[in-house]
């Protein structure tokens, strides 16, 4: 794909949790996090700091929790490649709430924009297909990103992943609290269970 056909970071998070209606939003390590917030901060708003590679396993934790709810976990393709092990559990759970948006620049933008290896031999599709995900996409339109975003809302079709190669122009941070207790207690308390 060429650099000025991929998508917008900050559109493709915006379109995907416009309709979210009671939907938890996990959010991946950094640039994901911050495209959350972006869109909007919400109390069924997850937010990761410092736990690279866990996003899709605390998705799919809420999303065996709460199967009535949707889940959605948005992360970066390298999260994704820390985690590719927790594509088979979600295989293996099959749990029909849990929805996965792996936002790909091709490189590691925490750590100074290396190139990743989504750039070239890594196929994040075909990993989840191969872990047992039917629903395993590459999105490259903002129709498709919308069409995704209805999906989410059905709790019994997932799972379902989708890759979305994006711009990897800086953006301006929109940093959400980074009190841990804070976030837990806040979807806990949304959720209707009390503080720990």
């Amino acid at each position: 794909m060429s650099k000025a056909n991929l998508l917008n970071r900050r559109q493709v998070v915006a379109a995907l949790l416009a309709g979210r209606k009671d939907a938890v939003a996990v959010g991946g390590l950094g640039a994901s996090t911050n495209d959350i917030t972006a869109a909007g901060d919400h109390p069924r708003n997850f937010y990761l700091w410092g736990g690279m590679g866990g996003a899709v396993m605390i998705g799919l934790g809420l999303a065996l929790a709460q199967p009535k709810l949707p889940v959605l976990v948005i992360t970066g393709d390298g999260e994704m490649l820390m985690g590719m092990g927790s594509l088979a559990t979600v295989g293996l759970q099959k749990p029909g709430n849990l929805s996965i948006v792996v936002l790909d620049n091709e490189c590691y933008g925490e750590t100074g924009g290396q190139v990743s290896h989504t750039a070239a031999v890594a196929d994040l599709v075909g990993v989840a297909k191969s872990c047992g995900i039917g629903d395993a996409r590459a999105m490259s339109t903002m129709s498709e990103v919308d069409a995704f975003a209805k999906a989410i809302q059905d709790v019994s079709a997932g799972p379902r992943f989708a890759s979305v190669k994006i711009d990897s122009a800086g953006v301006e941070r929109v940093l959400p609290t980074r009190d841990g207790t804070y976030i837990m207690n806040r979807i806990r308390g949304d959720l209707g269970f009390p503080p720990i």
